[in-house]
C-alpha cells in the first residue's frame, strides 16, 4: 500500500461524511412530504401522474396492500422489458439492426433489471438497441431503485409510528423517490460525465479503420444518462461489457471519483433520514457507523491483498514493489488510469452497496482479494447496501442484536422503544436464511451439474468461486461478476434469474410483514434494563453479530474456493 493510495481513499470517505446530513435531511423531507422550494414546479406534475394514475395521495395503505402494490408494479414492468428485447428487431431506434432477445436471455435481463440486480449475461453495446437501452433498461434503473427506497421508508414509518395501521402509500413514496431524487441527481451527474466525454447521443455505430488498415467498430448511445443512474441507483448495469472499466463510460480520474462517490450518495445518508424520522438522531449514527467499520475492514482487506501482488511471481524475478516507476502489487485485471488502490475501493463500495459496477475484473484479484467483495455480497449487502435495501437489511441484523441482547440480561428485547417478539424475530430470521438458502443451494446444484460445471473458465478452487461469485451476486441482487463464468446458458439464465427473484422479493416481504406488525405496537419509554441501541457497545455488538452469521453460514462453503486457492497460491501450486 502507498501513502497516495491511502490518501485517496480516506479522500472519498470524507466527502461522503460531509454529504450525509445535508443530504439525509433533503431526503427526509421529501419522504415525509414537508414544503419545498420545488414545490411550486414539482407538485402540479405530481399531481397530473396521480390523476391519470387514479391514485388518491391522502390515502395510506396497510402493508400487505403496500407490499401487493409493489409485486404488482414490478411484474408489470418486468413483462414490459422481457416483451421490449423479444421485439426489438421490429421496433424503432435499432440503427444496428439488432436481431431478437433469444428468450433465456431476455427473461434473464428482465428479471436482473426488475430486481434492482443488474447481472448482464450479455454484451450491452452488441445485444440490445437504443430504445431498449432507454426505455427499458434506464426505465427500470430508476424505478428499481426507488422501489428499494420505498421499502425502507415503509419499514422506519414501523418503528416510528405506533398504534396505526398503515406504512404509508407505495405509489406517493415511488413517484417522490422518482422525481424529487432520483431524477435531478441523475441529471446533474449525467452532465458531469458529458462534460469529461461520456456519449450521450442516438447515432449509429461509428466504423473506423485503424493505423494496421483493420476495420474498428467505435459503438455509439445514450451512455451518459444510463451511467448516472447505474451508479446511483447501485444498479450497475453498463451500456458497455466492459462496465466502468470503458473509457467511454469511466473516461477520467474525476469521473471514476463520482462514480464511487455516487454509489453511497444515497444509501449512506439514508441512516440520517432514519435518524430524524424517529426523532433520535443517534440511532442514525450508530447504524452509520456499523456500515463504516465493516467497510473500512473491507477496503484495507482488498487493498492490501492486491498491494502484495501474487507471491508465484517472485521466483520468477518480477520485482512486485511499489515505486515512481510501476504500480507493483498485483495489476492483473486493473486500469492503469485508477490504479491499485482505486480498483480496490471500487471493488469494495459496489459489492458493499449492492451496485455490481466494476473498474475492474475480480476473476483477477488475488484469491483473498476477490473473497473480500464476494463475502461483503454474502453479510446481506448491509454496508450501505443498495439504496433503500441496506438500511432495511442493518434494521433486520439491528433486531437481532437486540434479541440476543435479551437473552443475555433476561427480559424481553426492545428497539426504538418497540417490544421485539416472536413475530419480528421470525420474519428477520426468515429474511436472512431465504438469502443463505438460495446462495447455497443454487451454487451446489450447478457443482455438480454438467450444464453448471461447463460455465466457469477456471477449475478447481477457483472454478468454484466463480459459480459461488455468480450466485452470490444474484441472489445480493448485486450484479457483479468475477468475469470468468460464461453465464449466457439456458441453466444459467434460468437459475440466476430465479435466484434474483427470491433474492429481492423473498426478502421483502418478511420485512414488510416485520413494518405492519410493528407499526401497530406502542412505543415503550425507556427504562433502566433498556439496552441502548445508539452506543459504541451496539456498534461492535450489531458488526458482530453480522459477522458471526455470515461466517457461520459461509465459511464452510468459502473454504471450498477462494480459501483453498489462496492456500494453494502460498504453497506455489496452481491449477
Amino acid at each position: 500500500m502507498t501513502a497516495n493510495g491511502i490518501i485517496q481513499i480516506l479522500l472519498f470517505f470524507a466527502t461522503v461524511l460531509l454529504l450525509i446530513r445535508p443530504l439525509g435531511l433533503y431526503f427526509y423531507n421529501v419522504m415525509e412530504g414537508r414544503p419545498m422550494l420545488a414545490d411550486r414546479v414539482l407538485l402540479p406534475i405530481e399531481r397530473l401522474i396521480y390523476r391519470a394514475s387514479g391514485v388518491n395521495p391522502g390515502q395510506e395503505q396497510h402493508w400487505t396492500s403496500y407490499t401487493i402494490a409493489m409485486l404488482l408494479f414490478n411484474f408489470a414492468g418486468l413483462l414490459l422489458l422481457y416483451l421490449l428485447q423479444r421485439l426489438q428487431q421490429v421496433l424503432p431506434l435499432n440503427p444496428q439492426a439488432l436481431a431478437a432477445v433469444p428468450a433465456d436471455l431476455a427473461w434473464n435481463t428482465a428479471v436482473s433489471f426488475a430486481t434492482n440486480t443488474n447481472w448482464q449475461n450479455y454484451s450491452g453495446e452488441r445485444t440490445l438497441s437504443h430504445l431498449v437501452q432507454m426505455a427499458g433498461l434506464t426505465f427500470h434503473n430508476f424505478v428499481s431503485s426507488a422501489t428499494g427506497i420505498a421499502m425502507a421508508i415503509a419499514l422506519v414509518r414501523g418503528f416510528a409510528r405506533h398504534s396505526g395501521a398503515t406504512v404509508g402509500n407505495f405509489w406517493v413514496d415511488l413517484v417522490r423517490c422518482t422525481l424529487r431524487i432520483l431524477l435531478p441527481f441523475s441529471f446533474m451527474l449525467a452532465l458531469l460525465f458529458i462534460w469529461q466525454g461520456v456519449p450521450q447521443n442516438l447515432h449509429p455505430y461509428i466504423h473506423a479503420t485503424t493505423l494496421e488498415g483493420t476495420e474498428q467498430v467505435i459503438p455509439q448511445g445514450p451512455v451518459a444518462s444510463q451511467e448516472a443512474i447505474k451508479q446511483l441507483g447501485t444498479n450497475g448495469g453498463g451500456f458497455f461489457n466492459a462496465n466502468s472499466s470503458h473509457p467511454y463510460e469511466n473516461p477520467t480520474p474525476l469521473t471514476n471519483f463520482f462514480a464511487m462517490l455516487a454509489i453511497f450518495t444515497i444509501g449512506a445518508p439514508l441512516t440520517y433520514t432514519f435518524g430524524r424520522m424517529i426523532n433520535d438522531q443517534r440511532q442514525g449514527w450508530a447504524v452509520l457507523g456499523t456500515m463504516a467499520l465493516l467497510c473500512f475492514l473491507g477496503v484495507a482487506g482488498v487493498y492490501s491483498n492486491e498491494a502484495k501482488g501474487n507471491p508465484l511471481l517472485h521466483p520468477l524475478g518480477i520485482d512486485l514493489a511499489a515505486t515512481a516507476t510501476q504500480a507493483g502489487g498485483n495489476m492483473e485485471g486493473k486500469e492503469v488510469r485508477f490504479g491499485i488502490a482505486n480498483t480496490a475501493l471500487f471493488a469494495t463500495l459496489t459489492t458493499d452497496a449492492s451496485c455490481g459496477a466494476v473498474n475492474g475484473m475480480h476473476d483477477s484479484f488475488t484469491p483473498l482479494g476477490g473473497l473480500i467483495p464476494m463475502v461483503n455480497i454474502m453479510l446481506g449487502e448491509v454496508i450501505v447496501g443498495g439504496v433503500g435495501a441496506g438500511l432495511y437489511g442493518m434494521l433486520i441484523f439491528a433486531i437481532l442484536a437486540v434479541f440476543i441482547a435479551g437473552l443475555m440480561v433476561g427480559r424481553t428485547p426492545e428497539y426504538l422503544g418497540k417490544k421485539i417478539e416472536a413475530k419480528e424475530v421470525q420474519m428477520a430470521m426468515l429474511a436472512i436464511l431465504v438469502l443463505a438458502a438460495s446462495i447455497l443451494g443454487f451454487a451446489a446444484l450447478a457443482a455438480v451439474l454438467p450444464a453448471g460445471l461447463a460455465g466457469p473458465a477456471a477449475k478447481g478452487p477457483h472454478g468454484f468461486s466463480e459459480i459461488l461469485y455468480a450466485f452470490t451476486s444474484t441472489t445480493g441482487n448485486n450484479g457483479s461478476a468475477f468475469a470468468g463464468l460464461s453465464g449466457n446458458s439456458v441453466f444459467y439464465n434460468v437459475t440466476l434469474g430465479l435466484a434474483m427473484l427470491i433474492g429481492r422479493y423473498l426478502m421483502i416481504i418478511p420485512v414488510m410483514a416485520i413494518a405492519g406488525s410493528l407499526v401497530a405496537k406502542k412505543i415503550v419509554p425507556p427504562s433502566v434494563g433498556t439496552f441502548p441501541t445508539h452506543s459504541a457497545l451496539f456498534v461492535f455488538l450489531l458488526a458482530g453479530i453480522i459477522l458471526i452469521v455470515g461466517g457461520l453460514t459461509f465459511f464452510p462453503v468459502l473454504a471450498l474456493g477462494p480459501i483453498v486457492d489462496h492456500l494453494m497460491m502460498t504453497a506455489g501450486k496452481v491449477l
